[in-house]
């Protein structure tokens, strides 16, 4: 007889033998026993976990001499034909090259006569999402009612693309990938079946590349025993299937951790050259730094390592990271990973990584302003000091600037803060009081108009960042060369002051909108009170005064009428009682007065 592969030869003849699937091996045993199998099932999941195999055994369990049983005797004639594939009973349908409606037609003639020598005629439809649309439509009828002495097993890899209407007619099972311990336990046994020593590390190497199928497993094995010479050795594992030893992965992770550039792009070069595909290294290296972080985590679950192992080096280059910098290695060989599937270029992405890695601080923080000698705290406290007083100015900044106050409360000062002398707002802004009594001096009502009517759009020209600065703020007297801004806030008219630029490109819109430039002259709310209060009863007093002397004057006294009418009719307008009732029902930043 000619040479079988090993998937073939050591296929699973019952439930027994079987690696894994205990859900499945057990939901199926029960209904065999108890004689309530389906007359429809459907096997789904990833390669080379075991459903066809399953679908034989069921199919000889099922027609077994001794039935009802939970295993197949395989001693029986019916059982040794099932194996052997001849039995007349038992079809095996390949979907994948026979998936047009007129296969399915000839099946659908054949199903209505009875079983030539078993009990049951088994129909296993492999690859059954390959049929085509028709071909479904022609099976739906016949799968929901097929005569009492009929079974069909559909076998897919892809049931998303089967129709709902047929999977609702079936019992579904879905299989899982197998874990590496059932892997390695199956190909232990075929080593020991054909007296081959081996290195158990070498089968972890093809258990991991096998990625949880037994078949892709014992193809490799078949593979790496024709290789090898009289051992199983971990270096014939390696070079049959493309793996990296675990000694590489140590010495990129530690030339990473003392921030080696120059080595790890060597060793990446070497890998390159030996054939190695960069897609697959960025997965193991993934793995690999997994293994770390569950070293340093969860040192008890030493069986979850699939790259590392819980030796004395690699605990050691487990604690040269944090779990931070780790958690940042595996995010940044993710996305790379991604950007990889996409380019013709993935060695390029592979070294960028690699030094993006190298850059992030991979050292465990050391406890310096706790546990640091008296010496070293005597250098850096000047410093922390100084930070931790510019923190508190910023946070009573931030502060005051939400509660909306006038003052700043002075911070309470610590033992080692540095002393920064708190006042109140005003007195660290100059007032310009003469600027501003000139201008009232020559207000009208004529360019203070003028001025709140461009004041919206000349704000909606400013940038974000500056408009919010004269929110604010409302202009309240205005002659022809200058007008006068009052702030709400004293801290806002202080900033408003020393950002120039601000004050240059206001006044430029404005200009552009009333056809006139206007100087800004910036006064808080409480300082505006007093010196419009104080021009009032200077200019009351001087036309008394004017009365009484002469006429020569008419001409000052008129200018003082108008200026007098002008912030009168401002302060009426602000002592208004309606306009009091309202702020006080809304607040003064919901009201507008309009004349």
């Amino acid at each position: 007889m000619s040479y079988q592969a090993f998937y073939r030869v050591y296929r699973p003849q019952s439930f027994k033998e079987m690696s894994g699937q205990s859900h499945i091996k057990r939901t199926l045993q029960n209904a065999l026993l108890a004689g309530k199998t389906t007359h429809a099932y459907l096997f789904s999941g990833p390669r080379g976990t075991g459903k066809t195999s399953t679908a034989k055994i069921f199919a000889k369990t099922i027609n077994c001499e001794h039935a009802p049983t939970a295993e197949p005797c395989n001693e029986c004639a019916t059982c040794k034909s099932i194996t052997n594939g001849s039995h007349p009973d038992v079809i095996e349908f390949d979907a994948a090259s026979n998936s047009s409606v007129d296969e399915i037609r000839d099946i659908i003639e054949k199903v209505r006569f009875a079983p030539a020598s078993a009990r049951y005629k088994v129909y296993i439809i492999d690859e059954v999402h390959m049929l085509s649309t028709s071909a479904f439509n022609a099976l739906l009828k016949t799968l929901e009612e097929p005569p009492p002495h009929v079974v069909f097993i559909l076998a897919t890899t892809e049931p998303h693309k089967i129709p709902a209407t047929i999977i609702s007619r079936c019992q579904r099972f879905d299989f899982k990938r197998l874990s590496t311990t059932d892997i390695l336990e199956r190909m232990k046994l075929v080593l020991e079946e054909i007296d081959l020593p081996y290195d158990e590390q070498a089968l972890k190497v093809i258990a991991k590349s096998a990625a949880g199928g037994m078949r892709d497993a014992l193809s490799m094995l078949d593979q790496v025993v024709s290789f090898s010479a009289e051992k199983l050795t971990l270096e014939d594992s390696l070079f049959v299937t493309g793996s990296i030893s675990q000694d590489i992965f140590y010495t990129l992770a530690e030339n990473l951790a003392k921030g080696d550039v120059a080595n790890v792009l060597d060793v990446l070069e070497q890998l390159m050259d030996e054939g190695k595909d960069a897609v697959r290294l960025s997965e193991d290296l993934i793995t690999f730094f997994r293994d770390l972080l569950l070293i340093q985590s969860a040192p008890d679950l030493s069986d979850l390592l699939e790259l590392a192992t819980t030796d004395e080096k690699f605990l050691t280059l487990a604690n040269e990271f944090t779990m931070d910098t780790l958690y940042s290695y595996i995010d940044v060989l993710s996305k790379t990973q991604q950007e990889m599937r996409l380019s013709l270029h993935a060695k390029v992405y592979l070294e960028t990584a690699l030094l993006k890695m190298s850059q992030i601080n991979h050292k465990r923080p050391k406890q310096a302003y706790v546990t640091s000698s008296s010496e070293n705290m005597d250098v850096e406290m000047p410093q922390l000091v100084e930070m931790q007083s510019k923190i508190a100015a910023l946070e009573s900044l931030v502060q005051q600037l939400q509660v909306g106050g006038n003052t700043v409360q002075p911070q309470p000062q610590g033992s080692g803060q540095a002393k920064r002398p708190r006042a109140k707002a005003n007195t660290g802004f100059n007032v310009p009081v003469g600027r501003i009594q000139e201008v009232l001096k020559v207000a009208t009502k004529q360019d203070i108009q003028s001025i709140k009517s461009a004041w919206a759009e000349s704000l909606n020209r400013l940038p974000k960042s500056q408009s919010a600065l004269l929110e604010d703020a409302e202009p309240v007297a205005a002659s022809a060369s200058a007008f006068v801004l009052k702030f709400k806030y004293d801290i806002h008219c202080q900033m408003a002051v020393e950002n120039q630029e601000l004050i240059s490109h206001f006044s430029q819109h404005l200009a552009e909108m009333t056809g006139n430039y206007y100087q800004v002259i910036c006064v808080p709310e409480e300082n505006w009170q007093r010196i419009r209060a104080d021009f009032i009863q200077h200019h009351n007093s001087d036309k008394v005064e004017d009365n009484e002397t002469d006429k020569e004057t008419s001409t000052g006294e008129q200018k003082a009428e108008v200026v007098q009418s002008i912030l009168e009719d401002e302060q009426l307008l602000s002592e208004d009682p309606l306009v009091v009732e309202a702020e006080k029902l809304f607040g003064k930043d919901f009201i507008t007065i309009e004349e």
